[in-house]
C-alpha cells in the first residue's frame, strides 16, 4: 500500500508542478498576442495636404473677359451657293473695305468668332460680299456674343 500513497504523492506533485507552467505559458503567449497586435496598429503616414488655389480677383475675370472670344452668329438661309461676310471695325481682320467670310455651321446658321476684340465691334453683314444687309450697323462688347438674323433684299 506504501507503493500506491508515494504514486498519488508523485502523481499529485506532478499535477501541482504542471499547473504553474500552463499559466505561464498561457502568459508568454498573451504577451506574443499584444505585441502582435500592437505592431499591426502602427500610425498610417498621412497624405500631404493639397495646396489650394487662390481665388480668382475681380481683376483677373474682367482680364479673362476682355481676352475671351467674341462671338457674332447670323441665322440666315443665304440660298444654295452663296456665302455670308461680314464688314467692320474693332477686331483685327475686319474692314469696311473688305469682307471676311463667316463660317457655315449648319444650313441656317453662320458664325464669326474672335479674340482679338478690343471695346465694342461695329459690323454689317454681306451675302457674297456684295449685298449689304439692311438696317442700322451692329455692335457687340469684346467677349460677347451677338446673335442676329439679317435680311436682305436683292
Amino acid at each position: 500500500m506504501a507503493i500506491k500513497k508515494t504514486t498519488k504523492k508523485a502523481a499529485k506533485k506532478v499535477a501541482a508542478k504542471k499547473t504553474p507552467a500552463k499559466k505561464a505559458a498561457k502568459k508568454v503567449a498573451a504577451k506574443k498576442a499584444v505585441k502582435k497586435v500592437a505592431a499591426k496598429k502602427a500610425p498610417a503616414k498621412k497624405a500631404p495636404a493639397k495646396k489650394a488655389t487662390p481665388a480668382k480677383s475681380a481683376k483677373s475675370t474682367k482680364s479673362a473677359k476682355k481676352a475671351g472670344k467674341t462671338s457674332i452668329i447670323a441665322n440666315v438661309d443665304v440660298g444654295f451657293g452663296n456665302s455670308l461676310s461680314i464688314r467692320g471695325e474693332g477686331a483685327s481682320g475686319l474692314s469696311w473695305d473688305e469682307g471676311t467670310l463667316l463660317e457655315n455651321v449648319s444650313p441656317y446658321e453662320w458664325a464669326y468668332n474672335t479674340t482679338t476684340a478690343k471695346g465694342e465691334v461695329t459690323f454689317k453683314f454681306l451675302i457674297n460680299d456684295e449685298v449689304w444687309a439692311e438696317g442700322d450697323n451692329l455692335t457687340v462688347s469684346a467677349g460677347g456674343t451677338s446673335v442676329s438674323s439679317p435680311s436682305f433684299s436683292w
